[in-house]
């Protein structure tokens, strides 16, 4: 599809939630190396909220839904990840507002003001290992493709070709923040936790678009 429109945010958000019960474990197996071992947990609980949530919002406008959503999060996750993540999806749905439909350029809007949120929130820079590593690049791949005049399918498949890029960059990084960062040498040469959730999101986020 070329446009997803406040119609398919219910199915978006549904798709979002299986995939995170899919990874459920694996996100527990990762983050149990340097972290509390709940990251699959909450970002279960988190994407489920989301979801039933947004379930009966398909009339309403595309940025009411993903602030709601967002909420959702904030209320069912209340971990750091969890917070981190309900602010991006607030953050990007305050920029679509009452946009008809999410375009490349929409998209783009989205997730600079998702990264740009959690930046400010969570205080980290690029470099520090953590979500921003993968959030970054997403950006700013959706904003070179719509520059380019990219359709939604084309540019959510460069999105997550750049997340994959990035996340495999975030194992040669040493963490800089939370528990990670007590682990300080040993973090180094495993993939961020937080980087891996943005790449999961976007992964997600190409396949509806390209449905």
């Amino acid at each position: 599809m070329d446009k997803i429109k406040n119609s398919d945010i219910s199915a978006l958000f549904k798709a979002l939630h299986q995939t995170f019960e899919e990874n459920r474990e694996t996100l527990i197996a990762l983050d149990a190396k340097v972290g509390d071992s709940d990251l699959g947990i909450t970002m279960n609980a988190a994407f489920e909220a989301a979801r039933n949530t947004v379930a009966s919002m398909s009339e309403d406008p595309l940025g009411k839904q993903f602030k709601m959503a967002g909420a959702a999060m904030a209320k069912a996750a209340p971990s750091t990840m969890g917070t981190l993540t309900a602010t991006g999806f607030m953050r990007g749905g305050k920029v679509l507002d009452d946009a008809e439909s999410i375009g490349t350029t929409e998209m783009a809007a989205f997730w600079r003001a998702y990264a740009d949120g959690i930046a400010e929130r969570g205080r980290a820079k690029l470099g520090d290992k953590t979500v921003l590593d993968v959030l970054v690049p997403i950006a700013e791949s959706l904003e070179q493709a719509a520059d380019n005049g990219a359709g939604l399918p084309e540019a959510t498949n460069a999105a997550f070709d750049a997340a994959e890029k990035a996340l495999e960059a975030t194992k040669d990084l040493i963490a800089q923040h939370g528990k990670a960062a007590a682990f300080a040498e040993k973090s180094k040469g495993l993939q961020d936790a937080g980087g891996t959730v943005a790449a999961l999101i976007i992964s997600t986020i190409a396949t509806f678009a390209n449905d």
